[in-house]
């Protein structure tokens, strides 16, 4: 297979069914956003937490699929698909890591060590996917459950963060207002 193809020099791509569309619409807009997350959580491995990184590979799989569910605008029953499973096992995981954590009592500024403050970042970036996602669903017809699966995504980032700071011994700063 070619890295090059030449397809996209005119500023349109493929999607899956093989519908062109430009470069710059909502949909390559969306997941574009989502393979940002998905590079950014590339360069947070290794934390130094052999369950976070695990979790962390997990989530770039299932953001893979995310990918996919968006770039096929009429999926098939056999195509990936983002399913409710896909967000039950994220919450799963932030209520686990949350009874590791001292109780939140107001905001925190991001931050912290290295892989806490990528953390943090990634959580952003999953947040504007998310944006880019509703963006698109209010012009053309997408599964709902990958809104769901982003938004609980950059809860568990959040979480994350927050667990490998504090595991590592940095401390939380809350905003001065």
């Amino acid at each position: 297979m070619s890295i090059y193809t030449g397809r996209g020099d005119e500023g349109e791509t493929d999607l899956r069914d093989m519908s062109r569309v430009s470069k710059s619409s909502h949909r390559i807009e969306a997941y574009g956003s989502v393979d940002e997350a998905n590079a950014l959580l590339g360069t947070i491995r290794p934390t130094g937490h052999d369950d976070v990184d695990d979790l962390l590979g997990t989530i770039q799989n299932h953001l893979h699929v995310v990918q996919a569910d968006l770039a096929n605008p009429d999926p098939d029953p056999d195509d990936p698909q983002v399913e409710s499973e896909h967000t039950e096992q994220l919450e799963e995981h932030i209520d686990a890591f949350d009874e590791e954590l001292e109780p939140l009592r107001s905001f925190i500024l991001p931050g912290g060590g290295e892989a806490g403050a990528a953390l943090h970042h990634a959580r952003a970036v999953a947040r504007r996917a998310e944006r880019r996602v509703v963006d698109l669903a209010r012009s053309e017809p997408i599964n709902e459950a990958v809104v769901t699966y982003l938004n609980r995504l950059s809860d568990l980032l959040f979480t994350l963060g927050r667990l490998v700071n504090a595991r590592d011994g940095e401390p939380e700063e809350s905003p001065s207002y």
